[in-house]
């Protein structure tokens, strides 16, 4: 990193260059953080089907906790002397994943959806919590604080696509759409089964 590009101060104990690095991992969450709250308020919004309302109820306070994580990170970034960026200008710049492509659908076909944003989500966030470990434990303690949070939400999702044999409707889907369409598929199958 060029020495234009170090902040001109950051945490006692660190290095300009180590705050820069940290608020550049920092940043990457940011964005997915935003990204999500979005992307759960727009589910919010497009739920629709037998489960709405159990959905349309569980989604809105995983937005707030988000939002919260999204302030916290922000926060953290500035603390460390570098500018939080957070337009959506910006984001879509800087993201690495597609934008959510379900729309108006039903409940259970969102959720599927859902786990696999929840998967990328957290497997990034766990990987920046490592990456910060041994250079900033207060930086980690925030990523894994929020894990906590983000996992148990992901486990909320799972417990609509989950058998009571312990199988996930979405288990071999690997995109979004994919997972909708395996949770959708799966629902159906039990409703006729009834």
């Amino acid at each position: 990193m060029a020495r234009k590009d170090l902040p001109k101060y950051t945490v006692p104990s660190l290095t300009p260059e180590d705050g820069a690095k940290v608020a550049a991992i920092l940043q990457t969450r940011l964005d997915a953080l935003n990204d999500l709250a979005l992307t759960l308020k727009h589910i919010h919004w497009n739920v629709v089907g037998p489960h709405f309302i159990a959905v349309h109820e569980m989604i809105d306070p995983q937005v707030d906790a988000v939002r919260l994580m999204v302030d916290a990170i922000a926060e953290r970034i500035a603390t460390l002397g570098v500018a939080p960026v957070g337009t959506p200008g910006a984001l879509v710049k800087n993201r690495t994943w597609d934008d959510y492509e379900i729309g108006r659908a039903g409940a259970i076909e969102h959720l599927g959806a859902l786990d696999q944003v929840y998967v990328g989500v957290i497997t990034d966030h766990r990987q920046a919590a490592e990456d910060t470990e041994e250079l900033d434990t207060v930086t980690n303690d925030l990523l894994v604080g929020h894990l906590h949070e983000l996992e148990l939400f992901h486990w909320f999702v799972r417990a609509h696509l989950e058998s009571s044999g312990g199988a996930l409707s979405t288990g071999s889907a690997h995109t979004e759409t994919g997972a909708a369409r395996a949770a959708g598929g799966a629902a159906r199958k039990a409703s006729a089964a009834e």
